[in-house]
């Protein structure tokens, strides 16, 4: 968002004292309105990596054999339950009985192996096909009702990777149109999808747990203004925004009784990631200058209105052997400039700085170039929208860009120097080989902190922020997750009271 937007922000938060109080009767409703920040290039969370897919159709329309629940843990959702040999290598999951998919297809073992070993496949787009499936050496189904994964290496996340959204069941026979009309097996179908506008699902009927169901119908509300967000609540057109709300705007919620305001955790990692492959960023020196010129709890404090934490590699505070490594890189402008100057840089660099349409990249980008330029660094800002950055900074064209990663323990993607950054390097490559051969936890605790410690000194990105992640809804709508341990939004849970 702009600094010119913000006008119109608070003439939308003044004018929230105007509305009846009949707005926020909800008895009865059997409807909700959702607002997203970003719209999804397409809904099949197994070929796209966008978060805004899940956020859709994960647990809603698509599910997989494992559910991550709002704490982290991890339930059987079409697996009846699973057990696992002890060198954990080998897996064996019981799946449900009598589960349809919303075509009338009969769920079974072999959608299963379908959708693995499509995912599998060489040319594959699913973001988790290094993480997960490159792992599975096997699929075996004995039978309709079970499947046998067996793993080349033992992976203490197997279960919750197979949670997350890339690893939903799709059936052959629809799986070729689910971006474009997504069919699963779960408490919602999906009917309708206005682009540049909304995203409509409703109540599947034949849904398994149909009876808990609350709500009818859910509409997704694109909106990407953070003054446009905050009008849409107050005037009751959106009921909800679980995340991405602009921050600026919380407190006048807060004090609103028509409204609540939740906090809590999640997985993100918000960076300034940089493309390793172009000049002057392929020296270290010249990366790790950019991380010194970087004010951390500046940018909190002006871009999230403080809710976040500072971090220094790619991993979050949630993740089991986190390690705060903010000191390898403190701000610091005269060391930034001396790294510049060491690497034979002359005042000014000129990059391009290509911002997504988020509140935090648009507002973050302007705290961003304002530091960079103390050091000599001129930043062109280029503002995009979500397409435009998935088919070009995602693809490898761009300088620098502001993004959060949301996906949990992602640091494989560090291994691949195709990603987008286009980090290279054997040594990080041959830590994670090891951390994944090892059984010991100790061992594997250590090569954990080592890993977050190569991207670090590497300044491979430069890492600024964990966002905490902020729920704004109606008064009476429950349900909504308080955490993001991944980016869901469960809706079978939604309920109003």
């Amino acid at each position: 968002m702009t600094r010119t937007r913000y006008p119109l922000l608070a003439l939308a938060l003044a004018t929230s004292a105007a509305l009846p109080a009949a707005a926020i009767a909800q008895a009865g409703k059997t409807s909700a309105v959702i607002g997203m920040v970003l719209e999804p290039p397409g809904l099949d969370p197994t070929m796209a990596p966008a978060a805004a897919i899940g956020e859709i159709v994960h647990y809603n329309v698509l599910e997989g054999l494992m559910k991550v629940n709002v704490d982290g843990g991890v339930s059987p959702l079409l697996a009846e339950g699973w057990a696992m040999d002890p060198d954990g290598k080998s897996y064996t999951f019981r799946l449900r009985r009598g589960v349809s998919f919303h075509d009338g297809e009969a769920f079974d073992a072999s959608d299963v192996k379908f959708s693995f070993e499509r995912a599998k496949a060489e040319g594959s787009t699913n973001k988790a096909k290094k993480a997960l499936f490159d792992n599975i050496t096997s699929i075996a189904t004995p039978d309709a009702h079970t499947v046998i994964l067996t793993l080349d290496h033992a992976d203490g996340n197997f279960l919750f990777r197979l949670g997350e959204n890339p690893a939903v069941i799709l059936d052959p026979k629809s799986a070729a149109t689910t971006a474009s009309r997504p069919i699963g097996t779960g408490p919602y179908r999906f009917e309708d999808w206005k682009k540049g506008v909304s995203v409509t699902l409703v109540k599947n009927p034949a849904f398994r747990h149909a009876a808990a169901v609350k709500l009818n119908k859910v509409t997704f509300r694109i909106i990407n203004d953070a003054a446009a967000q905050v009008a849409s609540l107050l005037a009751g057109d959106v009921d909800a925004f679980p995340r991405g709300l602009a921050t600026q705007s919380l407190a006048q919620f807060k004090a609103d009784p028509r409204f609540t305001v939740t906090t809590g955790s999640t997985a993100g990692k918000g960076i300034l990631a940089i493309n390793n492959r172009r000049k002057p960023f392929d020296d270290v020196r010249v990366r790790r200058a950019l991380a010194h010129a970087i004010d951390r709890k500046a940018f909190i404090t002006g871009v999230l209105d403080g809710f976040g934490q500072p971090i220094g590699s790619h991993m979050a505070p949630t993740d089991a052997g986190y390690v705060d490594l903010t000191s390898v890189s403190p701000y610091d402008p005269d060391k930034a400039r001396a790294l510049l100057k060491e690497a034979g840089i002359k005042a000014p660099l000129d990059v391009t700085l290509t911002l997504p349409p988020a509140p935090y990249a648009r507002r973050g980008g302007e705290v961003i170039a304002a530091q960079l330029a103390k050091v000599g660094v001129n930043a062109k800002i280029e503002n995009v929208e979500w397409a435009q950055w998935l088919s070009g900074a995602y693809k490898g064209n761009f300088d620098l860009t502001v993004i959060n990663h949301v996906e949990p323990l992602d640091y494989l993607i560090y291994t691949d120097p195709k990603y987008y950054y286009g980090y290279d390097s054997k040594t990080f490559r041959d830590l994670v080989a090891k951390h994944a051969a090892s059984t010991n936890p100790q061992e594997r605790t250590k090569l954990f902190g080592d890993m977050q410690r190569q991207l670090a000194q590497d300044a491979v990105n430069v890492y600024i922020f964990n966002p905490t992640q902020v729920v704004v809804a109606k008064k009476g709508l429950k349900g909504l997750w308080s955490h993001s341990p991944i980016f869901a939004n469960d809706l079978s849970a939604l309920r109003w009271e």
